[in-house]
């Protein structure tokens, strides 16, 4: 399991300092059911707007 979870999108609720994400948990999804070919064909669910 990965160690380290990276994220740029700095306007997230869970983006922490040196692009890292602090969410307890990652929730991704794939738009073509439960396979993705592509990274474009997935997005990740645990974003949330830091307001």
């Amino acid at each position: 399991m990965a160690q380290d979870v990276l994220c740029e999108v700095s306007n997230c609720k869970y983006w922490a300092s040196g692009n890292k994400c602090a969410a307890d948990a990652i929730y991704v999804v794939s738009h073509r059911g439960k396979k993705a070919s592509k990274q474009e064909e997935t997005d990740c669910q645990t974003f949330e707007p830091n307001v």
